[in-house]
């Protein structure tokens, strides 16, 4: 036989094998290894590859007690988590290679851990006899905020006169600060998603639309560069008619980038564009080689956006960037779209509170928790999905469940928002027959795309003396405006938002033909999408009102527009701008 091809054997000399006949055979067939201790032997087990081994009987199943012994030893030093053997002195008796990475203050402090726990499991032992004291979990701080979690275990020794002993413990130690990071996002997410969504109707019920905007924009802003560390943050709406997206609250934003028009098209409109179009979060590594990205922070270097939507309705994008590059990963999406939930969760919230929907609030209510319901419900499914994926580890399915726990509370709180401040245009009736001294013979363009509000206006105005004229949109209100002889008008009344021109537009048209022609912008939400009311009321605008409004609310605002007064139960109701 060739010597190549023959099988390896490694033999442990002993007082059976030591025959020089037998070896003499057994090389013929074998390539023979020979060692004369057992040590020398296990080395060569753990180095080598044999096919058999040869010893005696007696010395064989200490060998093989080594080897095995050998085996775990370097199982235990190959795996990632640390491991230590310590004694009823809290002395370590041995440790594998990651226990020993870790610092010496934590060593020490799981040391201490392991003897309380050691005393603790002696305790069991003697006060409830024939029971195995189960492990317990621990948890410590380390250094530069690292966190260690560990399960200590007990090793029941044999029994002295007092019974059975806990001789020694065994810990199995591992590096937790990512899973303790990944919780605190989670908290994070849980606080922010709450206080984003809760709007409790006696916080804002004296609140406009604007104001209640207002305090929403804080909020996103302060839980937004907690949770995502950004340098530049926007939230883009979707207008559907024009199927465009209007900034409606940004950080760091440069003008110049508030220029941009961007459309929900997944070509040639960047990044949010891109996720408006198709529904797909969006998280760009290095601006500069990324072909979608288009202007936004002036040092951006990573962008991450996600769509805001409510099951199968697109309401915009969420935007983060910061200038580092690579700064967002997979964890920082699932993050974003998690807390996008709330946010397009509290936006849609308030579009539904100030626009006219419907004339009863009973009937608003049930609209509002109706289409919040599955919103929720979705980010039920979010944390549902990620407690599958930490089974096993109870506080983080603890704190997922927390989120779970509080949609109950939403679901509350929202019907006690959608019920609040009964204030629906057309709730007060009007006094009829009572033409207004101040109004009387005044020519009022009122401009809506909603012909309930138009011609709700347009009567409460008649009935006070005024002579209105009712438009459908931006284009037919600019083409009134514009051929009517002379100033045409006495006032305008116009909404922000409506097709072929915005609120702007029809203000510029009105201050073209009169200096002194007073407007008032209606909004039937809190954002301006164009920034109508900005823009309009550097230029002189009279006031601007929220929708819903009161028939009293519009009386006076009107009044303010001729210089007239207005009640004093409403007077601060009345929204002016000095021109």
């Amino acid at each position: 036989m060739n010597e190549d091809n023959r099988p390896s054997l490694l033999i442990l000399s002993g007082k059976c094998i030591g025959d020089e006949q037998v070896l003499k055979v057994l090389c013929e067939h074998y390539q023979v290894h020979q060692y004369d201790g057992a040590a020398d032997a296990i080395e060569a087990l753990r180095h080598g590859t044999y096919h058999a081994v040869l010893a005696d009987a007696g010395d064989f199943m200490p060998l093989e007690r080594q080897l095995v012994g050998a085996q775990a030893q370097q199982v235990l030093n190959t795996i990632g988590e640390g491991v230590c053997v310590v004694d009823a002195q809290g002395i370590c008796r041995w440790s594998n290679h990651r226990m020993r990475d870790f610092s010496p203050q934590v060593f020490d402090r799981v040391k201490k851990i392991c003897a309380q726990a050691r005393s603790i499991f002696e305790s069991q032992v003697q006060h409830l006899p024939g029971t195995r004291p189960r492990s317990k979990k621990f948890s410590i701080d380390g250094d530069e905020d690292q966190y260690f979690e560990l399960i200590v275990s007990p090793v029941i020794g044999e029994e002295d006169g007092d019974g059975p002993r806990v001789a020694q413990v065994v810990a199995v130690v591992w590096d937790a600060s990512s899973g303790k990071r990944l919780q605190q996002k989670i908290d994070a997410i849980d606080a922010a998603g709450r206080e984003l969504a809760r709007l409790e109707s006696e916080s804002i019920a004296d609140m406009s639309p604007s104001q209640r905007l207002q305090v929403l924009q804080e909020k996103i802003i302060t839980f937004s560069k907690d949770l995502m560390h950004f340098d530049h943050f926007a939230i883009r709406l979707l207008d559907k008619r024009a199927n465009k997206l209007e900034i409606v609250m940004s950080e760091g934003l440069p003008s110049e980038a508030l220029e941009i028009d961007l459309y929900a098209q997944p070509e040639g409109n960047g990044i949010s564009g891109y996720v408006a179009a198709t529904g797909r979060s969006y998280i760009c590594h290095d601006t500069e080689k990324d072909p979608r990205y288009v202007l936004g922070l002036t040092h951006g270097k990573s962008s991450l956006t996600v769509p805001l939507r409510l099951f199968d309705k697109m309401l915009g994008v969420y935007n983060v960037e910061s200038e580092r590059v690579g700064a967002f990963n997979e964890d920082d999406r699932q993050f974003a779209e998690i807390f996008g939930r709330y946010v397009a969760m509290a936006l849609n919230i308030l579009d539904l509170l100030v626009v006219e929907r419907h004339t009863l609030t009973g009937q608003l209510t049930d609209n509002v928790v109706q289409e919040m319901a599955q919103p929720l419900n979705d980010i039920v499914t979010e944390a549902q999905s990620l407690m599958e994926e930490y089974i096993g580890d109870d506080t983080m399915r603890h704190r997922l469940n927390n989120i779970i726990d509080h949609v109950s509370d939403l679901h509350q709180s929202i019907r006690n928002v959608a019920a609040g401040p009964k204030a629906i245009l057309g709730e007060v009736e009007a006094e009829k027959d009572k033409p207004d001294e101040l109004l009387f013979g005044k020519r009022v363009l009122i401009a809506d795309d909603e012909a309930n509000i138009r011609d709700t206006i347009a009567n409460i105005l008649r009935k006070h003396g005024c002579d209105c004229t009712v438009c459908k949109d931006g284009y037919e209100a600019i083409s009134f405006i514009e051929q009517a002889p002379g100033s045409g008008f006495d006032l305008v009344i116009s909404d922000i938002k409506m097709p072929h021109r915005n609120g702007y537009e029809i203000f510029a048209a009105a201050r073209r033909q009169s200096d002194t022609l007073p407007v008032i912008l209606m909004t039937g939400f809190g954002y301006d999408q164009n920034h109508s009311v900005v823009r309009a009321s550097q230029e002189g605008l009279s006031s601007v009102m929220f929708k819903p409004f009161k028939v009293d609310q519009l009386l006076d605002n009107v009044h303010s527009a001729f210089g007239g007064p207005v009640t004093p139960a409403t007077a601060n109701r009345v929204t002016p701008f000095p021109a």
